[in-house]
């Protein structure tokens, strides 16, 4: 008999299905295997899906690759974080096109409270590789997990540097876990397992091909509560990443440079659109982050006066637990649901005991 996993993996194998699509079939119907159960009818009037998916889900006949698949899963003790898991980056949830299964081989949290990616160009200046190390280093007080995407540059920096100052650090892989690109990151790859992690989408035998890196860019966006781009040309995969986390709602900072530096334009025209918050160092960041304020206890008087509904008790008492909590560890905690959490934190702040900080993060007053 299979098991879930078996379905969750061959749902992502499913040509044109997509994860937007693929998303849907799960919540319509609950679980992977429940999907491969449905008849033809019962899935093509899911508002969404249609006749040709329907088709392609029940026509599908590649599960010798799933076996294949579960193997190497096995064989490498590899996570298969599929979406509805706990363990599953609960960041991405909240953006619209999440991954349906990720492999992830590590031993950081992907759901740690303080999640920073950092991205830039591969041939960085002097001035780059200064500026990354310098950044990473002071971010050791504030205990952040880096996420990047293993590339030469900016991206390779900013994990070597996590890991010299303790901090777990994760690369979104462009390309499935038998293999590291660029293979001269092997070794960094190797000591990130152990403190921190590689993740991807992609199943084995996935070349690093170009048309993937802008899937893995959406990933490094969006489980993170905020991108810095260190230097970048005006065009390029860091853009791009940029990008993606403005249409996440995310914050972007960007590090300034040189007006003729053509390594620091894209930094310049993220900043001159409004896109990306002039960065100049991590006190700036933890401050707008809202990591540096103390937590202030509730006043007894307003709790004497103020009526709490079921709900908005609930986000109370998660809020008691730490000093900063963000929104999306409040819709995970609090088991509300994403419009249910949002009216009580509504209701919270005109009550004038819940406040918003920079970074979608909330605090008690």
């Amino acid at each position: 008999m299979k098991d879930e996993l078996y379905y969750q993996v061959a749902l992502t194998l499913i040509p044109d299905l997509g994860p937007i699509r693929a998303r849907l079939l799960v919540e319509h119907f609950g679980s992977a295997s429940s999907v491969f159960k449905a008849k033809k009818k019962e899935i093509s009037v899911i508002e969404g899906i249609g006749e040709f998916s329907a088709r392609a889900v029940k026509n599908w006949n590649g599960f010798a690759e799933v076996d294949e698949e579960i193997l190497f899963i096995e064989k490498h003790r590899i996570q298969a974080l599929f979406i509805t898991d706990k363990d599953y980056p609960q960041r991405l949830l909240h953006c619209y096109d999440p991954p349906t299964l990720l492999y992830y081989r590590g031993n950081a949290d992907l759901n740690s409270s303080r999640i920073i990616s950092i991205i830039g160009t591969r041939n960085h200046t002097d001035y780059g590789r200064q500026v990354t190390e310098q950044l990473v280093a002071e971010l050791e007080a504030q205990q952040v997990l880096i996420v990047s995407g293993l590339a030469f540059g900016i991206d390779s920096i900013a994990h070597k540097i996590s890991l010299q100052h303790g901090l777990p650090t994760i690369g979104v892989l462009g390309h499935g876990l038998d293999t590291i690109y660029p293979s001269q990151n092997k070794s960094l790859a190797k000591e990130m397992v152990s403190h921190g992690g590689l993740l991807t989408e992609f199943r084995r035998n996935t070349k690093p091909d170009k048309h993937n890196f802008p899937k893995r860019n959406r990933i490094v966006a969006g489980m993170a509560d905020a991108t810095i781009v260190i230097e970048t040309a005006s065009k390029g995969g860091s853009m791009i990443t940029a990008e993606l986390a403005c249409n996440y709602n995310r914050d972007v900072f960007a590090i300034p440079g040189r007006i003729n530096d053509q390594k620091s334009s894209g930094c310049i025209q993220l900043i001159k659109q409004n896109k990306a918050v002039l960065l100049t160092g991590a006190e700036q960041l933890a401050e707008t982050m809202g990591w540096l304020d103390k937590k202030k206890p509730i006043k007894k008087q307003k709790e004497l006066f103020i009526e709490l509904t079921a709900d908005e008790k609930v986000i109370v008492n998660i809020l008691k637990e730490k000093e900063t909590v963000p929104i999306d560890a409040l819709y995970l905690q609090s088991g509300l649901s994403s419009s249910n959490v949002a009216a009580a934190i509504l209701n919270l702040e005109i009550q004038s005991v819940v406040v918003a900080l920079p970074g979608k993060m909330y605090k008690l007053l």
